[in-house]
């Protein structure tokens, strides 16, 4: 059995996968500090803001893999900002780490609201996040959000995003959407062409800024913004919403067998709409069924990220406009949607350590 010191320890951590990128972290400058006093060590590591939602997750692993080389050894593991700026993405050269799709074989399933509330929940733990209406021929993001303004071209001839800066405390959040670019009564009647210019000026013409994760609302069914979206530039993955009922999971299969048509990894199911609490008397009714979408995540070998119960305070936030407060502020209705959304994390989190990136040059 190896001597508790600072060699040691840093030994017995060196080679754990960073969660972003899948590197070992001793190589990656982000083992800070290791001190050993008695038999306690504290560990100094450096996370990026891309990992921080599962931060407590990774300190809760490196306390594993030091006590199992060197047990008996009492472990305090200190998480630090670890900077490391995204390159830029594809063609139209996006500064962002990780674009997530998330889109549903058809419409009514809830897919704006996950999506919008995935992007608060990074946000709120901690991540850049910036969030895309990709849904031109029914934009709900700026009704959900409570925005509204129409966006501005900068000196750089980029569209300046409406922000979403509430009073939380966190940065500011870019959103982008052609609600904010129509009345709200008048109809886009577009053919292809101009769709797919439309999703490449909000990706490659947008202001968007350095961030984490760049949350994309798709249209429902399976038109050709997952194309576009697939040939602009790598994507992350993508993220199927579907309720319980068999048909809703009919369609459900539809989307996935378009994201792997068009090279879009799966990153999980969710099953929205699933059970109802009944605020009175606490007992539980699946109005749509229940475990659907996890069954057949199951059978199709696409991670199951989690099931959304109905939630009477968040559908009123949406309506309102306040679903980034609801969030924020309840709790409960936050609880299932922070657990998906670190589901996904983590997904991305195995993806990286399973096929580690090769390090490559920044583009200029």
């Amino acid at each position: 059995m190896s001597a508790l010191n600072t060699d040691s320890v840093r030994a017995a951590i060196e080679s754990f996968p960073d969660p972003e990128t899948g590197r070992p972290i001793g190589s990656m400058g982000q083992i800070k500090e290791v001190q050993v006093e008695g038999n306690t060590a504290t560990i100094t590591l450096g996370l990026t803001s891309h990992s921080s939602p599962i931060a407590d997750e990774i300190a809760d692993a490196i306390d594993s893999k030091v006590v199992a080389a060197l047990p008996g050894t009492q472990v305090k593991v200190d998480i630090v900002d670890h900077p490391r700026p995204p390159a830029r993405l594809g063609q139209v050269g996006l500064r962002v780490k990780s674009v997530i799709a998330v889109g549903s074989g058809k419409g009514g399933v809830g897919k704006s609201t996950v999506a919008a509330s995935i992007a608060l929940t990074l946000r709120q733990l901690g991540s850049r996040v910036g969030l895309m209406d990709a849904d031109v021929y029914g934009p709900s993001i700026p009704h959900l959000l409570g925005l509204s303004g129409r966006p501005a071209v900068n000196a750089q001839k980029k569209i300046e995003p409406i922000m979403l800066n509430d009073d939380s405390g966190l940065p500011p959040m870019p959103v982008i959407s052609m609600g904010f670019l129509v009345e709200p009564d008048q109809a886009v009647i577009w053919r292809g062409p101009m769709l797919h210019g439309s999703i490449n000026q909000f990706l490659g013409d947008t202001n968007w800024g350095e961030l984490d994760y760049l949350v994309i609302d798709m249209p429902p069914g399976t038109g050709d913004v997952a194309l576009t979206l697939s040939q602009a530039l790598p994507l992350a993955g993508s993220v199927v919403v579907c309720t319980p009922q068999e048909v809703a999971l009919l369609d459900a299969i539809k989307a996935i067998s378009m994201f792997r048509k068009v090279n879009i990894p799966i990153l999980g199911m969710v099953e929205n709409m699933s059970g109802f609490m009944c605020p009175d008397c606490g007992k539980t009714y699946d109005i749509f069924g229940r475990g659907g979408a996890r069954a057949k995540a199951e059978e199709l070998n696409v991670p199951f990220l989690g099931a959304l119960p109905i939630d009477i305070d968040l559908r009123t936030g949406g309506d309102e406009g306040r679903l980034a407060n609801v969030l924020a502020e309840n709790a409960r209705a936050r609880t299932p949607i922070e657990a998906a959304a670190k589901a996904l994390v983590r997904t991305l989190a195995s993806k990286a350590a399973a096929n580690p990136p090769k390090p490559s040059l920044p583009t200029l």
